[in-house]
């Protein structure tokens, strides 16, 4: 009987606000076919998959391609090249938006706090293919703008992109340029909801503007930045394939091959394509991934901070 009368409520209460449930099908469906339903597929990690038996049909082999990855002569430097390119990211893409949230919050000057906000936020919405070309035309050997500078300055000329030790900062840095604006979004809102009076009452006892931003501003998104944070360590192995993609070349290859990109080209472009073997490399990508938020949930939690659950 309960039961019915909890379903009965249940009823009620989407047909009264059934604007909101039609506003949340959309991402539900989403998750449910892009992210749910694929989990089925995962399964060919642990097979010998052929298209024609299809997944049910195809050889049960447990772990074998994982063994295959772990001693085959890339595994070190794959995963060496995407743990260094992805703390490097963190390391640097975590604090400039905090940074930049705060100083945008302390400008009273409105015209140049909206001129500062568009030009940070613009190059977001740039594609990822177009920011790519736009990189490789700035670092041209011949003719791009910072060698035509350094030959006015009577420099040499440096080939960026040719040189393996150069990716990383290329690729970190034009991250930081392309998506810092973007990313400070949040901490502005989590800015614009710390109680005015703190800073009134802190300028009353002579608090100057830093001291300000230490004491009030930090600490009122410092349980945001902990979210945040938290979320990234659980994507620290998704480097984003495609902009490393397109930046690879053979000339820097020995630094910009990461698991994403490899994958990607052991499983649709290699001569002999082994979609069992890519699978059980980004089922392992996954598996790191979950370990990571895990453990960094729980030592945020240790220290006093609020985690995911």
């Amino acid at each position: 009987m309960r039961q019915v009368n909890g379903f009965s409520t249940f009823l009620h209460g989407v047909k009264k606000g059934w604007r909101l449930y039609a506003l949340l099908a959309l991402p539900l469906v989403y998750l449910i076919v892009f992210k749910y339903v694929p989990m089925y597929g995962a399964q060919i990690a642990f097979k010998n998959y052929v298209v024609t038996k299809g997944i049910a049909g195809s050889e049960w082999v447990g772990f074998k391609h994982f063994e295959r990855f772990f001693h085959s002569y890339d595994f070190w430097r794959v995963m060496k090249n995407t743990l260094l390119l992805s703390f490097y990211q963190m390391l640097v893409g975590f604090p400039f938006p905090i940074m930049l949230a705060l100083c945008l919050n302390s400008v009273n000057v409105r015209w140049f706090k909206k001129t500062v906000q568009m030009v940070t936020y613009a190059p977001h919405f740039i594609s990822t293919v177009v920011m790519v070309g736009m990189i490789l035309q700035f670092l041209n050997p011949r003719t791009g703008i910072i060698n035509v500078v350094r030959d006015l300055m009577g420099l040499e000329q440096i080939n960026f992109m040719g040189v393996p030790g150069y990716f990383k900062h290329i690729f970190v840095w034009t991250d930081i340029w392309q998506n810092m604006g973007f990313a400070c979004i949040i901490y502005l809102a989590a800015l614009s909801s710390i109680d005015p009076s703190l800073h009134e009452a802190a300028i009353v006892d002579g608090a100057t503007r830093v001291q300000r931003m230490r004491h009030i501003d930090l600490p009122g998104i410092m349980p945001i930045a902990v979210i945040l944070l938290i979320l990234n360590m659980g994507n620290m192995l998704d480097t984003g394939y495609e902009k490393v993609l397109l930046m690879q070349n053979p000339l820097n290859i020995r630094t910009s091959e990461v698991i994403d990109t490899y994958v990607y080209k052991v499983g649709l472009t290699s001569q002999v394509v082994n979609y069992s073997y890519a699978s059980a490399i980004g089922f392992f990508k996954a598996v790191v991934g979950l370990i990571l938020l895990l453990t960094v949930n729980k030592l945020v939690k240790k220290v006093g901070q609020s985690g995911l659950w």
